[in-house]
């Protein structure tokens, strides 16, 4: 067999024999094909996952190109086979491989690299995937941004816009994943309860208002050790941001309004104009005026963080003008945005904040009080209310202040019930792993590990003028991410994920 003849259709020219540096053999792929006997490594071996779903028809064009440079067999359509399913039988394959020392497959394995192009929640559900598989030697992971908001290909240097779907472009890409460097990304684990309701439905959120992100959402079952006999008790996981109060309402406003006539939504300078109008009517940008306070933040749920691993609890004092508040991963936020900034040496200082990391087990919690607040990120050095960074963080809501709130994850809304009698919902968030990501350049995520990283933040200060952030001041279970049984596509893709062995 030849390792390098099957990796275009067609002759192969000078400018397609570099595509065999990405080429993986069949019998890498499929357990029971012929054996390779001769033939180099490729030097960045590639997997791609592509959700021929995003991104309009682009998806399928991806599909058919990268199928054309390269083995058929290395890209797959994640609307016809699942992550997990490939990975597993692709890593036992390896295994297999190894024992009976075959130095190609060794080699494949150690520089693997995997390509995922969709939405945000199509990278996510890749790197939940990865995450899960506890991997020796995980392979990093590179994202074609192909959906709407892009916070994750953004966030590390491949861009916001959907790419072109043609070979020259698809060879351009290639080779940046080939040069990329490796930067590990901390992921969250987040944990909901609330206690069955003695009347009423049983599921406390109806299914049928589940968004695609609240798929992350699992319910423990009977055996799990975060059940609790009584209870609702759901888990899952995020890389980018959960957000919590008005934001969170305007945007299920937005969500609730599209899925009710989803023909008033296909061009996006009128999604925009809508999302505009919703929140002025939903008093987002006159809060002051029409946000009843009992559903500020501070009213709605007591917040209590722990700064460092082993630390003790304590309560964080939220401002009483607060009405959003996000705890955000990524320096990347509502198409780019970075609601923390770069803390002062007078706020590293005088409260112990550091720069926004993506690897140093902190998740930075950020307040608004309401959209002319959040403009402030507009300018130059703008930011929002920095609350605190912390290695986990609890929020406790209790009976009294109002039925609902609103939450989100990674962009996607649901309205969260409150409790009716003398009880308590809990949301904890905490750090639980973390999965290596490939950087492009310029990539905006900021390794903890990297000393550029340190050195370029040591001397950059922010602008207080521009945060409005004195006032303001002044005035168990977590072992698995969850992906491969949990996670779903966008765009009401139907896909069966079972549970890894």
């Amino acid at each position: 067999m030849d390792l390098h003849g099957n990796g275009t259709n067609g002759s192969c020219t000078s400018s397609c024999e570099l595509l065999t540096d990405y080429y993986i053999p069949d019998y890498i792929l499929k357990p029971d094909s012929e054996k390779v006997t001769d033939g180099n490594a490729p030097s960045c071996p590639v997997v791609v996952f592509i959700n021929s779903k995003s991104g309009g028809q682009l998806g399928s064009s991806l599909i058919k190109t990268y199928r054309e440079l390269l083995n058929k067999a290395q890209v797959f359509d994640l609307s016809e086979e699942a992550p997990d399913k490939v990975l597993h039988r692709l890593y036992c394959n390896f295994e297999k491989l190894k024992s009976s020392n075959d130095n190609l497959a060794i080699k494949i394995q150690e520089k693997l690299r995997l390509i995922v192009a969709g939405g945000d929640g199509t990278a996510s559900w890749l790197l939940g995937v990865v995450s899960d598989l506890r991997l020796s030697h995980p392979p990093p992971v590179a994202t074609v941004p192909l959906g709407t908001g892009n916070n994750l290909p953004f966030s590390f240097g491949w861009g916001k816009k959907n790419p072109a779907t043609d070979k020259a472009a698809v060879k351009s890409f290639l080779g940046q994943v080939k040069g990329a460097k490796e930067m590990n990304i901390d992921s969250w684990h987040i944990i909901m309860r609330m206690r069955i309701p003695q009347e009423g439905p049983c599921d406390p959120i109806a299914p049928l208002d589940l968004p695609h992100s609240l798929h992350a959402f699992h319910r423990v079952s009977s055996s799990d050790s975060l059940n609790v006999e009584g209870y609702h008790t759901f888990r899952g996981g995020f890389w980018n941001y959960f957000s919590m109060g008005m934001d969170a309402q305007v945007s299920y406003e937005f969500h609730s309004e599209r899925k009710r006539n989803p023909e008033k939504f296909k061009n996006q300078l009128t999604n925009q104009s809508t999302y505009a109008k919703l929140g002025l009517k939903q008093g987002w940008f006159a809060a002051s005026l029409t946000h009843p306070s009992s559903k500020n933040i501070a009213q709605l749920a007591k917040v209590k963080i722990m700064k460092r691993q082993g630390s003790q609890w304590e309560e964080l004092k939220i401002p009483s003008s607060i009405r959003s508040i996000i705890c955000l991963n990524l320096p990347s936020f509502s198409g780019g945005l970075n609601p923390w900034g770069t803390p002062s040496m007078r706020k590293v200082q005088d409260r112990d904040l550091t720069a926004p990391f993506v690897d140093d087990g902190l998740i930075e919690v950020v307040g608004f009080r309401d959209a002319w607040h959040g403009l402030v990120l507009l300018a130059p050095n703008g930011h929002g209310t920095r609350l605190a960074q912390a290695h986990r963080i609890r929020f406790e809501f209790h009976k009294g202040t109002t039925e609902h709130t609103f939450m989100r994850i990674d962009g996607e809304p649901w309205k969260q019930p409150l409790p009716k009698e003398d009880d308590t919902v809990v949301v904890e968030i905490s750090h639980l792993r973390q999965v290596a990501m490939l950087a492009n350049e310029p990539c905006r995520s900021k390794s903890v590990n990297d000393p550029s990283s340190l050195s370029c933040h040591s001397h950059q200060e922010d602008d207080d003028s521009n945060s409005l952030e004195d006032e303001d001041e002044w005035e168990d279970g977590r072992k698995k991410f969850g992906a491969a049984a949990t996670f779903k596509l966008p765009d009401e893709v139907e896909v069966d994920i079972s549970h890894l062995s």
